[in-house]
């Protein structure tokens, strides 16, 4: 049975952070001082451990996260490389809910960059421990007393240095347990003395008791502050700043050393944020860290891989897991036996025994794990779930179909599985269009599916860009009639259907109301005058976009006994409705998103003439580090392919977000060409 000590010496940390920072190249560093590996690997080589990927040694940055393990001083560290551009958040963020520990990585020669900060608050909203870590300290021209200053003014006085850099980022020096002297070695800025002082201050805040005996000693020794020191991590009082240069190795003992010593085991964290029950009835449930009770754990993570298959990554936070253990996956009636569980080091896996609270670990081959399951041991779980992440909403879309006739099962199968991988993918289908669109956050990330498809899946497809999704309403009331009567040699067919329109508010969707008396339309039929109905809505009526924000009312028809038919009524239905919603003022919908653009402040009087061209309206701007952002409402058809030209207005330093507003009424210019469109392609 595992005992507190096994728990209490594990350690788990998300290294998070911009694409520039260099966190592979740290893990390699980190692995190998802590003899987990016998040389560092290389990116630039395609040797690193966590970047095993083949598209990734072919580009040369990560993708996806990666879990790594390694030990020093008696600890078991569980480290997640995530990557670092923003088109892969679906990746870096899930990492956060497997961790106590979130170590944003910063290097010295760009500073606080939009990731760090997006990465620090993320952390902070779901109450995570933080560091920060210094890379690069080693190059030439840094000044890192100064970019301490901009990391304190990014993020709060809070952020302090538990190590400090000397003999020109060559060396570093502890400044916690040394309290600083003589024999304190000189550091390039600051002294070990001043940044000891300032780190106990910190510290003892939290608690009155080191208060008071502080202020009268002078000082505490920094051995007896272990628990108020993780309080203050749990509360964000304190962030720790540490020194490494990945590439000499320059300070990653002593990042080895705060992991172990400073940094949390599961015990001294917050618990993550687990509800129980559904929508606003949810109540807040705590996790326990406890092995002997019933098992806990959470799928952030599933990959497919080429020799074991389907594989979910999850971490325990409860009971204990081992093989032949019955785990159920969220409401499941049915439980699943667990086959192998295995420990992960990149793309190796080593079978383990068992898994305890704190352990992150791998199952395999289980078709039902989904991202973001609970699973459990006991059925009155079964309404337990995290919190949900707050991940951006994919708005960049390709439409897709397969070069080959006949793919298109495969394809669709292929995408599914990828798009299971990431929550930052979506894949929909588009009835109106008869599209299959895939949405991602950017370019990069929908280039990097599309090479996916090839490269690894030998599946040749093409794209396009996709219809914007417009929708049709109607401002008015209006009224619709038709009488469908088809007679051939035998049995005709006969229905009729009145009905009105009414607009309801802006997405309030569709209502159908049946106000038809004295059987004038046999309520069996009712049905078949409803699906003619919905038919035509989603058809679209003036430009081929789906009819929302309606109430369609049928109050009168006619029926015949013999050749009444449901098709009839089917007709009578969509074609009364088609006529109503011609006469009631219809208006075509686009989707307005709204948009945020971080880009250097000379950029920025640019930036919203070009919004303005764009038919935006700019709502203010906000504070950004290195700059400022942009905040503004946009149609989404003004902004395609709109990375392009930011790149050309902020030479490539401007980076955006979308996501999803308000639908509102195009401009009468863009209604005419829309309809117009629409009319050629039905004549056509």
């Amino acid at each position: 049975m595992p005992t507190s000590a096994d728990i209490a010496a594990l350690r788990t940390l998300a290294l998070v952070g911009p694409a520039t920072s260099g966190k592979t190249t740290l893990v390699e560093a980190l692995l190998w001082k802590s003899g987990a590996i016998g040389a560092p690997g290389s990116v630039e080589r395609g040797t690193a451990v966590s970047d095993y990927d083949p598209l990734e040694k072919k580009a040369q940055r990560s993708l996806a996260a990666s879990v790594l393990r390694l030990r020093h001083n008696g600890i078991q560290a569980h480290l997640i490389d995530t990557p670092g551009a923003s088109d892969f958040l679906g990746q870096s963020l899930p990492a956060l809910e497997a961790v106590e520990t979130a170590a944003v990585v910063i290097g010295a020669t760009t500073g606080v960059e939009p990731m760090a900060v997006r990465m620090m608050q993320w952390a902070a909203d779901r109450e995570r421990d933080r560091i920060i870590i210094v890379n690069k300290i080693d190059a030439q021209g840094v000044n890192l007393e100064a970019l301490v200053g901009e990391i304190q003014a990014a993020f709060g006085r809070e952020c302090l240095p538990v190590n400090l850099p000397a003999e020109r980022g060559a060396r570093v020096v502890d400044c916690f347990y040394d309290r600083g002297g003589d024999s304190s070695p000189a550091t390039d800025f600051s002294s070990v003395a001043q940044a000891h002082r300032a780190l106990v201050e910190q510290v003892v805040e939290v608690d009155s008791a080191f208060v008071e005996r502080y202020l009268s000693d002078g000082d505490v020794d920094p051995s007896e502050l272990h628990a108020p020191l993780e309080q203050a991590l749990r509360e964000g009082h304190l962030v720790p700043i540490c020194f490494v240069s990945a590439r000499t190795g320059a300070g990653v003992p002593e990042l080895l050393d705060v992991i172990a010593k400073l940094l949390p085991d599961p015990t001294e964290s917050n618990p993550p944020q687990f509800l129980n029950g559904d929508g606003p009835d949810a109540k807040p449930m705590q996790a326990q860290v406890d092995p002997a009770r019933h098992v806990l754990a959470h799928v952030f993570k599933i990959a497919q891989d080429p020799y074991v298959g389907k594989m979910g990554v999850l971490r325990v936070h409860q009971g204990t897991v081992t093989r032949d253990s019955q785990l159920y996956v969220g409401d499941a009636r049915r439980p699943f036996k667990v086959g192998h569980l295995f420990a992960l080091q990149g793309k190796e896996f080593q079978e383990i025994q068992r898994a305890v609270p704190g352990d992150i670990c791998a199952l395999a081959k289980v078709e039902e794990l989904h991202f973001d399951a609970v699973l459990h041991d006991a059925t009155e779980d079964e309404r337990i779930h995290l919190k949900p992440l707050d991940f951006p909403v994919p708005v960049h879309g390709l439409a897709i179909e397969p070069k080959r006739r006949g793919d298109e099962q495969r394809l669709h199968d292929i995408l599914q599985k990828l798009v299971s991988e990431d929550p930052c993918l979506r894949l929909e289908h588009v009835a109106a269009t008869n599209e299959s669109v895939v949405y991602g956050l950017g370019e990069l990330h929908l280039r990097t599916l599309l090479e996916r498809l090839t490269d690894i899946h030998h599946c040749e497809v093409n794209t396009r860009p996709p219809r914007i999704a417009y929708r049709e309403t109607i401002t008015a009331p209006a009224e619709g009639h038709h009488r469908h009567k088809k007679q051939t040699g035998g049995a005709g067919q006969f229905g009729e259907v009145f009905l009105r329109v009414e607009p309801l508010a802006r997405g309030a969707g569709f209502e159908f109301v049946d106000q038809v008396k004295g059987g004038a339309i046999p309520y069996n039929f009712m049905p078949a005058v409803e699906k003619g109905v919905r038919q035509a809505l989603e058809a679209g009526v003036i430009a081929g976009y789906p009819v929302v924000d309606l109430r369609v009312t049928v109050y009168d028809g006619k029926h015949h006994s013999v050749d009444s038919k449901e098709i009839a009524f089917i007709t009578a239905g969509r074609k009364a409705v088609q006529a109503a919603v011609q006469a009631a003022r219809p208006s075509v919908l686009e989707p307005i998103v709204n948009v945020e653009i971080a880009a250097p402040e000379a950029n920025i009087g640019d930036i919203t003439g070009d919004l303005a061209s764009r038919r935006g309206q700019v709502s203010g701007t906000a504070n950004s580090a290195g700059g400022l952002a942009v905040l503004a409402l946009a149609p989404l058809s003004e902004l395609s392919s709109y990375q392009s030209r930011l790149n050309a207005l902020t030479g490539g330093q401007g980076r955006y977000t979308l996501a999803f507003s308000h639908y509102e009424p195009v401009p009468p210019t863009v209604q005419a060409q829309l309809t117009s469109q629409y009319k050629i392609r039905e004549e056509a």
